[in-house]
C-alpha cells in the first residue's frame, strides 16, 4: 500500500435526530453524530488503516477544535482543515429516514464550507503527500462559488496526476443556485479516474436516461444496464476507469434488498446479495462503500475482492446508528466470511 495519503473534500457536518413524534421536546435530547459524506469516508479509511486526511472549513472555536480532536483520535489528518467563517453546517434528520425522503432539513447556508472564495486556497500545499483525491456531489451543489472550487481542486489534483475519485450523491434539495447538476457535474467528472453512484444518479448527474423498460426487481437487468451505462460513462469521460454502482431496495417494511457491481478492465463484477426484513439507519451507507472501493484499490486487491469487502462493510453500517462506520476491517472480513449465501 502507498503511503501517500486519501485527501477527502467536502463539509464537515452533525446530523440532529428529533424523534418523529416529538418527544425530544419533552425530553430535552437531541442525539447528533458527526457527518458529512467525505468525513464519513475518510474516518472509514482510518479506521482501515488507510492513511487518510481531511479536508473542510469550519469556525475556529472550541467545538470545532474539538471535532478536529475527534477526527485526530480516528486516525485521520486534520492538518489541511481551514479555520475561517462564521458557522458549521447542520442538517436535521429524523430518526430511520432516508436522506433522500422528504424529512431531511438542510442549514447550511454561509456556513464556512459554503462561504469558501475561488482562489481561496493554495492547493499545491493541500496535495503534498496525497496519491488520491475523493469528493462528492453533495459540494457543487451548494452554490456556484463552492462548485468552481471543486474544479480548482481537480485541475490541481490532476496536474499531479493524483487519483480522483467522486460519489455521485443526488441531493435535491441542495441544487437552488439556478444549475441544473447536468450543467456543472459532467465537467467535474471528466478529471475523474473512479466513478461511483447507482443508475438513477448517473441520470441525474450525468444525463444517462434509465431504461423506462426495466423490471422492478429484476436483478439481470439491473445488472445489464449496470454494464451499459458504465460503458457509456468511460466513453463519454476518457480519464474514468472504473464505475461502480450500488442497488438498495426496500424489502418488506423496514428490510432492505443490497448489492453491487463494479465495471473496470472491460468486466462487469457483481457482489453477494445483502438481505434483511430490518435495519437501523441509511445514513452512510454509500460512504462506506466508496471507502472499501478505495482500500481494496489501494491494498491492490483483485476487483472481485474490493467489491465484495465495500459491499460488506456498506450493508453493516445500515445497523450502525451514526454516518460513518466504527467496523474496523477484520470484523467486516469476519462477517463476509460466516455470512449464509
Amino acid at each position: 500500500m502507498s503511503n501517500n495519503k486519501v485527501l477527502s473534500y467536502g463539509e464537515i457536518l452533525l446530523r440532529i435526530c428529533p424523534d418523529a413524534d416529538g418527544g425530544w421536546l419533552k425530553d430535552n435530547v437531541l442525539p447528533f453524530y458527526v457527518g458529512g459524506a467525505e468525513c464519513n469516508v475518510a474516518t472509514a479509511l482510518a479506521i482501515w488503516g488507510t492513511p487518510s486526511a481531511y479536508c473542510t472549513a469550519m469556525p475556529d472555536n472550541l467545538m470545532t477544535r474539538q471535532l478536529a480532536s475527534y477526527l485526530n483520535d480516528l486516525g485521520v489528518d486534520t492538518t489541511r482543515v481551514r479555520y475561517e467563517g462564521e458557522r458549521l453546517g447542520v442538517y436535521y434528520l429524523p430518526k430511520g429516514k432516508d436522506l433522500k425522503n422528504a424529512g431531511v432539513i438542510y442549514d447550511r447556508a454561509y456556513s464556512s464550507f459554503a462561504a469558501l472564495q475561488p482562489g481561496s486556497i493554495d492547493w499545491d500545499k493541500a496535495l503534498q503527500d496525497i496519491g488520491w483525491l475523493h469528493f462528492s456531489a453533495i459540494s457543487p451543489a451548494l452554490n456556484r462559488n463552492a462548485a468552481t472550487v471543486c474544479k480548482e481542486l481537480l485541475e490541481a489534483a490532476s496536474k499531479k496526476n493524483i487519483t480522483i475519485s467522486v460519489d455521485l450523491n443526488y441531493r435535491a434539495k441542495l441544487w437552488q443556485y439556478g444549475a441544473a447538476p447536468t450543467d456543472i457535474m459532467p465537467g467535474l467528472v471528466e478529471y475523474c479516474d473512479f466513478v461511483m453512484g447507482n443508475l438513477w444518479a448517473a441520470e441525474k448527474m450525468l444525463g444517462m436516461p434509465v431504461d423506462t423498460r426495466l423490471t422492478a426487481g429484476n436483478k439481470a437487468d439491473y445488472l445489464e444496464h449496470s454494464r451499459i451505462t458504465s460503458e457509456q460513462i468511460i466513453k463519454t469521460f476518457p480519464k474514468v476507469k472504473h464505475v461502480a454502482k450500488t442497488f438498495r431496495f426496500d424489502h418488506g417494511e423496514k428490510g432492505i434488498k443490497y448489492y453491487t457491481s463494479l465495471y473496470t478492465n472491460k468486466t462487469l463484477y457483481h457482489s453477494v446479495e445483502y438481505t434483511s426484513d430490518q435495519i437501523l439507519d441509511k445514513v452512510g451507507s454509500g460512504d462506506c462503500f466508496m471507502a472499501g472501493l478505495i482500500h481494496g484499490f489501494r491494498k491492490g486487491d483483485s476487483p472481485q475482492d474490493t467489491l465484495e469487502f465495500a459491499t460488506a462493510a456498506a450493508y453493516q453500517k445500515l445497523f450502525i446508528p451514526s454516518d460513518a462506520t466504527d467496523q474496523r476491517a477484520a470484523d467486516i472480513l469476519k462477517f463476509m466470511h460466516a455470512y449464509e449465501r
